[in-house]
């Protein structure tokens, strides 16, 4: 009896261990392929094209500037666009991205000739694709 039990427990351990690693790996790999289409949006540095990702409002936060929380879809646009205009946004390098249940999130670089700015990206699940929810720049 003793010994039934003893050798089954390496053996459920190990069922565990490659459950776990597969439910990690496998929702790294769906945020992935999930936000592409919005990682090369922001490379294209075309507001039309990312605010084509937007949820109906978002919250905004730019560069040296107040959160505004609930802003229009149409509003955020208008706004990045001025920022990427000020600043000389021409792409973006994505450093990371991943996420648990409907949210997503992506951290990236926006660039100019020669300077950087971090970007953080949230977004949720909605209608079976990724919708941004809010940008913080800084």
């Amino acid at each position: 009896m003793f010994f039934a039990t003893y050798q089954t427990k390496p053996f459920i351990m190990q069922k565990f261990l490659f459950l776990f690693l597969f439910v990690a790996f496998s929702s790294s790999v769906f945020a992935q392929t999930e936000t592409d289409p919005i990682v090369q949006a922001f490379k294209t540095a075309n507001i039309d094209n990312i605010s084509a990702h937007f949820d109906e409002f978002i919250d905004l936060k730019l560069l040296d500037k107040e959160e505004v929380k609930n802003m229009s879809k149409n509003q955020a646009s208008i706004a990045l666009k001025a920022f990427y205009t000020e600043n000389g946004i021409k792409g973006f390098e994505k450093v990371s991205d991943g996420g648990k249940g409907t949210l997503i999130y992506l951290i990236g670089k926006l660039t100019t000739g020669n300077k950087s700015f971090n970007v953080t990206i949230q977004m949720k699940q909605k209608n079976g694709k990724p919708e941004i929810i809010t940008i913080r720049i800084s």
